[in-house]
């Protein structure tokens, strides 16, 4: 990570965990302190969906199970909640960890902290993607982004917007199809094989985020761009929520994967807090 780009993520995590250690105590004196204030909200955007029985998982993966447990008031006259859940690694807004599609890459919980939390990076091609439901990120398609905003920087996490979050929760819009375990008639945008190996060799990026199920585009069947980005050792965050929101640079990003030992994935917070 290059020193501006871990500066902005010092930062920007420092003012985040700053502002909420205040506002979770009001007692505190550093509250009364103007120069030490709360964390601007507004600056604050949530790219992640909820998990629920509407979330959208792979056609072939079972979906997320939440039940509750004990849920009222106990034996002891005092209110009590507890509730259990199933879920797939991969399924809503979540991380693809290297060992994903990289033999020998890393797992979920060795993906360093540094590497979660960089310089947010948006490419904007939703109206490309509003013309072909296949489209794909085309390293012209960065090379075009970078000639209006700079070199993407090295460790930066790529934010593909393809305009797919509108169609959040409708599986037969958003996938393609809503036949269960049929994964054969997919059709979303994705990113193409040159534009992913642009990214993790000419722009060494940490990860690449999609406001689709997939890296790859829906009719894939080698799942190249996986292939690409996870075997550089660079993870995926798919399904994120709220791009049209963040900015196409400035913004840093952190995302925070449920840290399953050995896993390939996990279900995963994105924040984006934007330039003050």
């Amino acid at each position: 990570m290059s020193r501006i780009a871990k500066a902005i993520a010092v930062l920007g995590l420092a003012v985040l965990l700053g502002g909420l250690s205040d506002s979770s105590d009001s007692q505190s004196p550093r509250v009364k302190s103007s120069s030490r204030g709360a964390i601007d909200v507004t600056k604050v955007i949530d790219l992640t969906y909820s998990f629920d029985e509407s979330t959208i998982y792979w056609p072939t993966a079972k979906s997320f199970d939440w039940q509750k447990e004990s849920w009222g008031t106990s034996p002891g006259g005092y209110w009590y909640a507890s509730a259990r859940y199933a879920a797939s690694e991969h399924g809503g807004t979540h991380i693809d960890s290297p060992i994903h599609f990289g033999k020998g890459q890393a797992t979920t919980d060795e993906i360093s902290l540094s590497r979660l939390i960089g310089s947010a990076v948006v490419i904007d091609i939703s109206a490309a993607c509003e013309k072909d439901a296949d489209y794909r990120l085309s390293r012209s398609d960065i090379i075009s982004w970078e000639k209006k905003h700079g070199f993407i920087p090295h460790a930066a996490i790529v934010l593909v917007h393809t305009g797919w979050g509108k169609f959040w929760p409708d599986k037969q819009r958003y996938l393609g199809s809503n036949t269960p375990g049929d994964a054969a008639h997919l059709h979303f945008p994705g990113i193409s094989q040159e534009a992913a190996r642009f990214l993790v060799t000419e722009r060494r990026i940490s990860g690449v985020g999609i406001d689709t199920a997939s890296l790859d585009h829906g009719p894939s069947k080698d799942f190249i761009a996986h292939q690409v980005i996870n075997g550089a050792n660079a993870y995926g965050l798919e399904n994120v929520a709220n791009l049209e929101r963040v900015p196409a640079t400035g913004a840093t990003l952190i995302a925070l994967p449920m840290k399953i030992k050995g896993g390939s994935g996990a279900p995963t917070r994105i924040i984006a807090v934007l330039p003050y």
